[in-house]
């Protein structure tokens, strides 16, 4: 892991911690974060009034029925593994719940949107190659030491 930059440590330790948490694939889940490309205390602005907030860029549009947990958009924006948590236990339940292949269901932490969902998919299938291969080649050094 000493291969990674200092930003980016936070981004493949927390995201797999979550994914084992949440039984999500880590390559999925490190593709995500890689294609959102959030970093803490980032806020973006959408075109219909929402904002995807912190690492994982996490939709507020999603927040307000996790409000009643006490879950707020601060929480998501903080530095630290609580976003990447959040958005882990979204994409398990997309995987578990959303109709179509791992790919398409994954995506819809994007878009549920045909044509959105079909682009990011596309881009998220590339992008989780690349991590199972580098988590393959990582995990192979870790055991070999």
């Amino acid at each position: 892991m000493m291969d990674l930059p200092p930003d980016m440590q936070e981004r493949v330790v927390c995201s797999i911690i979550a994914a084992v948490k949440y039984e999500v694939p880590a390559n999925i889940l490190l593709a995500i974060a890689e294609k959102e490309g959030g970093k803490p205390g980032q806020w973006v602005r959408n075109s219909n009034g929402t904002h995807d907030v912190g690492s994982m860029q996490f939709n507020t549009a999603y927040l307000e029925d996790l409000s009643k947990y006490g879950i707020t958009a601060d929480h998501v924006a903080n530095t630290g593994c609580y976003a990447y948590d959040l958005a882990a236990w979204r994409i398990r339940q997309h995987i578990q719940n959303d109709k179509g292949d791992i790919w398409t269901k994954a995506a819809n932490y994007h878009s549920k949107t045909p044509a959105h969902n079909a682009r990011y998919r596309a881009d998220l299938i590339v992008k989780a190659v690349k991590w199972a291969d580098w988590l393959e080649k990582t995990v192979s050094i870790v055991e070999i030491k």
